[in-house]
């Protein structure tokens, strides 16, 4: 509810990461990097429910969830130039760094 908070968000998938299998995770990577924050947070919110889920696993295209007012055309252009080397740079940091397990889910806060 605060307009001072700031979110973040790292991958660390339990199973080997492909293509077909980051969608979500790419989606939400290239949607941080491409959109405002009250877009942001629509879509966040679409890409999270299950039914959003299980149709990208059965082969539609994410830009069939993007909301009105954002920039659909940078957020494709993003969203089909990011490599897996993100999430793997990701997966990493999550379980040599903060000690997780593949899979693993944690909330990190660094407040004042």
């Amino acid at each position: 509810t605060s307009s001072h908070i700031r979110v973040g968000i790292l991958n660390n998938p339990s199973s080997k990461i492909k293509e077909d299998n980051t969608a979500i995770a790419r989606g939400i990577l290239a949607a941080f990097l491409t959109q405002n924050n009250s877009n942001l947070k629509s879509f966040l919110s679409k890409l999270s429910k299950e039914e959003t889920a299980k149709s990208l696993a059965a082969g539609t295209k994410i830009v069939k969830f993007l909301i009105p007012g954002m920039d659909g055309d940078t957020f494709e252009k993003k969203y089909n130039t990011l490599g897996l080397d993100l999430i793997k740079t990701h997966q990493m940091f999550c379980q040599e760094v903060l000690k997780l397990l593949p899979g693993q889910m944690a909330v990190i806060s660094n407040g004042r």
